[in-house]
């Protein structure tokens, strides 16, 4: 069985947030780190290294939010292009229309996630506390 911390979040997040943003009637915005190695987009839209693709199904034709990478192919000032994109690279996905969506954080970095839960703080005599709760009326 694979552990939970072995399967990345970030692409079934991001397939979720286009769904939802696409169901919604809105435009689905995806932020990319072009200076992620393996991102394959036009040049001349990268800004601060930066690029904001249209997911919409207007824009693109065989949109694949795979696993590993995002694929489709989109008309840039009337040229076709293969864009291919890292899902490590994308940086998030929003709405064009009321900005809200997902920043995405680094998986890789940072603390790796506990194993096991953090004990219960002692009480007094080094019991565990259970909560007290009464009934207000």
């Amino acid at each position: 069985m694979v552990s939970p911390a072995a399967i990345p979040q970030r692409p079934y997040l991001l397939r979720a947030m286009h769904a939802w943003i696409t169901d919604s009637g809105h435009t689905p915005h995806m932020v990319v780190d072009a200076a992620v190695e393996g991102v394959s987009v036009p040049s001349q839209y990268v800004q601060d290294g930066k690029v904001v693709l249209n997911l919409s199904h207007n824009a693109v034709n065989a949109l694949d939010i795979g696993n590993d990478r995002v694929t489709f192919q989109a008309r840039f000032a009337g040229a076709a292009y293969a864009v291919a994109v890292p899902v490590r690279a994308v940086l998030g996905i929003y709405a064009r229309e009321t900005g809200r969506g997902m920043i995405f954080q680094e998986e890789d970095g940072g603390a790796p996630a506990p194993q096991t839960p953090p004990a219960a703080p002692a009480g007094e005599g080094g019991s565990a506390r259970r909560p007290n709760l009464k009934v207000v009326r």
